[in-house]
């Protein structure tokens, strides 16, 4: 018997529709030894080539439904967080926390993909996560009140609003 198999962009796609509206998981993309593409919920092993990290699902919405000074904070001063596989409790903490303030954030994982691991060596001096990036501001570790500080003063609202969801991932 032979099996069919839907490319898999298409199957991700489906997996992703299927999922619950507050669900939210993470697909990696990476190159196997053999030169053959996967796809995988779980991180790839460590000889993977061209590793890349996406989150999808999670009711998220569009910027138009986001408090204008999340939408016009977003637009300055971009946030992205850095994380990696192993991460923990800290990079839970701080994924928590924007999703509560309703920020948009692009998440690049440093263990899995070089060009994410180089970027945070330059802007952290170091491999060490989770690094907030607020525009050009960094915050190193998770530390709530610092996290919180830099968001503010980077204009972002201090919550959402009522029964808005998650935002978009970037």
């Amino acid at each position: 018997m032979q099996r069919r198999f839907l490319p898999s962009a298409l199957a991700i796609a489906l997996a992703c529709a299927s999922l619950p509206p507050q669900a939210q998981t993470t697909v990696y993309r990476w190159v196997d030894k053999d030169g053959k593409v996967q796809f995988t919920d779980t991180p790839p092993p460590k000889d993977a080539r061209d590793a890349t990290e996406k989150r999808m699902g999670g009711g998220y919405v569009e910027d138009s439904q986001l408090p204008y000074a999340t939408q016009m904070a977003a637009k300055r001063s971009p946030v992205t967080l850095y994380t990696s596989t192993d991460c923990g409790d800290l990079c839970r903490q701080g994924r928590e926390l924007l999703s509560r303030r309703g920020i948009p954030f692009a998440e690049k994982n440093a263990q899995v993909n070089p060009a994410d691991a180089e970027a945070l060596q330059k802007i952290a001096g170091g491999l060490q996560v989770p690094v907030l990036l607020v525009g050009e501001a960094s915050v190193k570790g998770f530390d709530e009140g610092s996290w919180q500080a830099a968001l503010d003063r980077a204009g972002y609202a201090r919550g959402r609003l009522p029964g808005q969801a998650g935002p978009r991932p970037q």
